[in-house]
C-alpha cells in the first residue's frame, strides 16, 4: 500500500502486489495491461475516460518537473517513488494517451536465485561465474523483458568485494549486492532545454572515478564510443547491456550505435573485438526468460561475429559450439594451466583474454550443479 500511494497509481495501484510485475500498460481508458514474471496480461480495469488516463499521466510526469501537453506530446521520467514513466498524448498517438510505467522491484533476485529459478542452465552458470573472477567483459543481449538488467545484477553481485564499480545508467535499475559501488545517472536537460547530462558524459566522469569495472546499463546511442574505449584503456571485466534479438545480431547493432558516434565500420570492429570479449544472450521462452547462448566476440572473415560457445536447446540441453575451448583456455585460471597468477599477492587481477566463461562439457539441464 504503502508502495502504490508513494507512486499515485491511482486505479493502478492494486497491480503493485503482483508479484515480480515489471511494467504496467495502459493503451487506452479501457486496455490495460501488465507483464511481469507470470508474462503478458490483460486485466479488468477501466478508466472513466481518456481525460481520466491524461490527468493521471499529466500528474506523473509533472510530479517529475517535466512537461506533458501540446508543446510536449512525448515525456519520459522517473518518479520520486522509483518508476519509470513513458506517456504519450493525442495527436502523436490518436486514439488515446498511452501510459508506460517500468516498476522498480522491491528486490533484485541474486544469481543463486536466478541459477535456482531456471534462468541458467548448470553449465552456463558455471561459465557466467568464470567469466565474472576471470574479469571477461561482456556485453548481455536480448528483446525487451527478457531479464538483461536483472542478470547483469546478479553478476556485478558476485564481483570480488574489493573491486569498486561505476555503473552508469539512464534511470537507475541496478542495485548490486556489492559493498563497492557507485551510481552516475543520466539527466534530461529541463522544460528550458538546458542541464542535459547524458551517458557519455557520465562515461567520461566515470573515468576519473578510479573503477575497476565500468557498466553501463544499456547503449542505445552514441555512448558506446565512449564505452568502448574505455574498455581498451585498461577496464576489463566491464560490462553493459543492448537490445538484439539474437547473438548473432549484436556486431551488426554494436555498428549501427558506432555509426551514432561517427565511427566508420572498420574503428568500431577493431574497437569492440578488443574491448569486448563475450555476449550473453537472453530469450524469454514458455518457462520464463533464460540465458540462451554464451559466445565469443571474434573477427571472421566477414567481420565483426559472435562464435557459439554454449548454446541452450528448446529441450534445455547445453550444447557446446565452435567457441566452446575458447572459453575452457581464457577462464580456466592460471593454476589449471600449470602459469603463476598474475595477479597474485595484490588486491585486483589481471584481465581475461577472448573468452567468455568457465569451460564446461555439453550437459543436460538438469546435469550438474552451479
Amino acid at each position: 500500500a504503502a508502495r502504490a500511494q508513494a507512486g499515485g497509481l491511482g486505479i493502478l495501484h492494486p497491480l503493485l502486489e503482483e508479484p515480480g510485475l515489471t511494467d504496467i500498460y495502459v493503451n487506452s481508458p479501457a486496455e490495460v495491461w501488465t507483464d511481469g514474471a507470470k508474462g503478458p496480461r490483460r486485466h479488468d480495469i477501466a478508466f472513466e475516460s481518456e481525460e481520466a488516463v491524461r490527468e493521471l499521466a499529466t500528474r506523473l510526469i509533472t510530479a517529475a518537473g517535466r512537461r506533458l501537453d501540446a508543446g510536449h506530446p512525448c515525456a519520459d521520467v522517473q518518479t520520486a517513488a522509483g518508476y519509470r514513466v513513458h506517456a504519450v498524448i493525442p495527436p502523436i498517438s490518436p486514439a488515446s494517451t498511452c501510459l508506460s510505467i517500468r516498476l522498480q522491484p522491491r528486490e533484485l533476485p541474486s544469481f543463486e536465485t536466478l541459477r535456482a529459478a531456471g534462468m541458467m542452465t548448470p553449465p552456463v552458470a558455471r561459465a557466467l561465474r568464470g567469466m565474472i573472477s576471470r574479469r571477461t567483459s561482456f556485453l548481455i543481449s536480448g528483446s525487451a523483458g527478457t531479464g538483461k538488467t536483472t542478470l547483469l545484477n546478479a553478476l556485478l553481485g558476485l564481483c570480488g568485494p574489493r573491486e569498486r564499480l561505476v555503473m552508469i545508467e539512464d534511470s537507475a535499475e541496478l542495485r548490486p549486492e556489492h559493498p563497492h559501488a557507485v551510481m552516475l545517472q543520466a539527466r534530461e536537460s529541463n522544460t528550458e532545454g538546458r542541464g542535459a547530462f547524458g551517458l557519455a558524459d557520465l562515461i567520461r566522469q566515470a573515468l576519473r572515478m578510479g573503477p575497476d569495472r565500468l557498466v553501463v546499463g544499456e547503449c542505445r546511442g552514441a555512448e558506446i564510443k565512449e564505452l568502448l574505449l574505455a574498455m581498451n584503456t585498461g577496464h576489463e571485466g566491464g560490462g553493459g547491456t543492448l537490445h538484439a534479438n539474437s547473438a548473432g545480431a549484436v556486431p551488426a547493432r554494436i555498428a549501427a550505435l558506432g555509426a551514432l558516434a561517427g565511427l566508420t565500420a572498420e574503428a568500431v570492429t577493431l574497437q569492440a573485438v578488443s574491448a569486448i570479449s563475450a555476449v550473453i544472450h537472453l530469450q524469454r521462452g514458455p518457462s520464463g526468460r533464460f540465458v540462451q547462448q554464451i559466445g565469443v566476440l571474434s573477427l571472421g572473415r566477414a567481420g565483426l561475429e559472435v562464435v557459439p560457445a554454449l548454446t541452450v536447446t528448446p529441450a534445455g540441453e547445453t550444447v557446446s559450439g565452435p567457441a566452446a575451448k575458447d572459453l575452457d583456455e581464457s577462464t580456466s585460471s592460471p593454476e589449471e594451466r600449470g602459469e603463476a597468477h598474475p595477479g597474485a599477492g595484490t588486491g585486483r587481477r589481471s584481465g581475461a583474454g577472448a573468452g567468455a566463461g568457465a569451460g564446461v562439457p555439453a550437459s543436460p539441464r538438469d546435469g550438474g550443479d552451479a
